[in-house]
């Protein structure tokens, strides 16, 4: 009778993190700046008619791309392809995070400006975390 065990291969935790941190301080800077040039160019931030603060995109960019970064580090050491799962997950979890803009008491172009902000911080953190978990 024959055992097989299955291994997982890690990526090394440093350059994820730095690379995840990196990725997520630059998608901060990236929806405040959309934040601010939509509110610039007259589209409201008032969701619910509570205005969000420009730096309040740049906050949960950062909280909800830490968590992204904590999936990764934890998927690099309980599954044996870590990248697929984790891209799977995220695109998942983006797609999900649209569900609020969408039924958000706004106005349509200020959906489609917090719709952007999600994208945007996806597209940027997805791929700097991803391409640095094992395959």
């Amino acid at each position: 009778m024959s055992v097989t065990t299955a291994t997982t291969t890690t990526a090394p935790a440093k350059p994820l993190i730095i690379g995840g941190l990196t990725a997520t301080a630059i998608a901060a800077v990236a929806t405040s700046t959309i934040a601010a040039l939509g509110d610039f160019a007259g589209i409201s931030l008032a969701v619910g008619g509570a205005p969000i603060p420009v730096v309040g995109f740049a906050m949960l960019t950062v909280v909800f791309s830490v968590l992204g970064l904590g999936l990764a580090l934890v998927l690099a050491r309980t599954v044996r392809h870590p990248r697929t799962a984790f891209v799977r997950t995220t695109i998942v979890l983006t797609a999900l995070s649209l569900v609020p803009d969408v039924l958000a008491d706004a106005a349509a172009t200020t959906k489609l400006l917090l719709m952007l902000t999600h994208v945007v911080a996806a597209a940027i953190v997805i791929p700097a975390i991803a391409r640095r978990l094992s395959v």
